[in-house]
């Protein structure tokens, strides 16, 4: 009993609230509060203060949530455990990745090696898949490398030129090239803050002392060139990830050396994991394959 308390007592506190931990763990929400109050009053501690559908960690709380996740972890260990003496042969990989375009490769050449284990695959910024490594919610995460944290082991994966994409009627549209001062003053249209793409911009800007006037800040990559694609602004696009528009118009920026990273990265305190070891090497060979070793 008192397990089932503290998973649900994790889910919750990982995902902020008692609605989004029941869709999370395909739990109903009444039962989740129940067994969380349950855990409450048969330790006599308040672990949450409860704010409408959000909750926030009192400080027992807080002590509570660093012992799930290594409770989270430590079951995660053991489930590899069993799979290894099996096989690998049934199991969950839980891969985190900051779009589709740097993690398929990995999945696909994974899929074919082990078919018998399930993807569970999650798709958001940075920022966001940090958060999932070290909450556990994913084992693996594709993103751009966290520099100079010891909890993460990163291997380098693969790089990416950054460059701006514009409208058909936009003035650039007419040149395959761009020097950077020449975005002084221009309308963007940005991904939220915490995107790799973004940060690798404007760290290039703040180098060559150019100032750009945002006009939209947008949570999606999609929403980005439906914007652009309307003139609202400017975009910027690893070219990875533009898809050919032929209402988008992709521009280099020659004298400037933007790009982005992609990084296979677990927790350090992960690595001998069965499964996220057997994941980083076939993205070891994925890698060697496509010539970016």
């Amino acid at each position: 009993m008192l397990y089932t308390q503290l998973r649900a007592f994790h889910g919750v506190a990982t995902q902020g609230g008692f609605t989004a931990a029941s869709k999370v763990l395909h739990v109903g929400q009444p039962t989740l509060t129940s067994q969380v109050k349950s855990l409450e009053i048969d330790f006599d501690v308040e672990l949450f203060h409860r704010r409408g559908r959000q909750v926030v960690l009192t400080d027992a709380g807080r002590g509570l949530f660093e012992l799930t996740r290594r409770i989270i972890n430590l079951e995660g260990e053991a489930r590899d455990l069993l799979h290894a003496f099996g096989g690998l042969q049934t199991g969950v990989l839980h891969v985190g990745a900051v779009g589709p375009y740097h993690a398929t490769e990995m999945l696909s050449a994974f899929s074919d090696l082990y078919p018998d284990i399930k993807l569970s695959v999650t798709v958001g910024n940075s920022r966001e898949m940090v958060e999932l490594l070290v909450n556990y919610t994913v084992d693996v995460a594709v993103l751009a490398h966290v520099e100079d944290d010891p909890r993460f082991l990163a291997m380098p994966y693969s790089r990416h030129p950054v460059n701006v994409f514009v409208d058909k009627s936009h003035a650039f549209a007419r040149r395959k090239r761009i020097k950077i001062r020449e975005l002084q003053g221009q309308r963007m249209v940005l991904r939220e803050k915490g995107s790799t793409t973004r940060l690798a911009f404007e760290a290039a800007l703040e180098r060559a002392g150019v100032s750009i006037s945002p006009v939209m800040e947008i949570g999606s990559r999609e929403a980005v060139w439906l914007a652009v694609a309307r003139g609202i602004g400017i975009g910027v696009v690893s070219d990875i990830e533009l898809i050919p528009h032929p209402d988008l118009h992709m521009v280099e920026v020659s004298d400037a050396d933007i790009y982005t990273t992609a990084h296979v990265n677990c927790l350090a305190e992960r690595k001998e994991s069965r499964l996220i070891k057997t994941f980083f090497e076939v993205a070891t060979a994925v890698k060697v394959m496509r010539g970016t070793v």
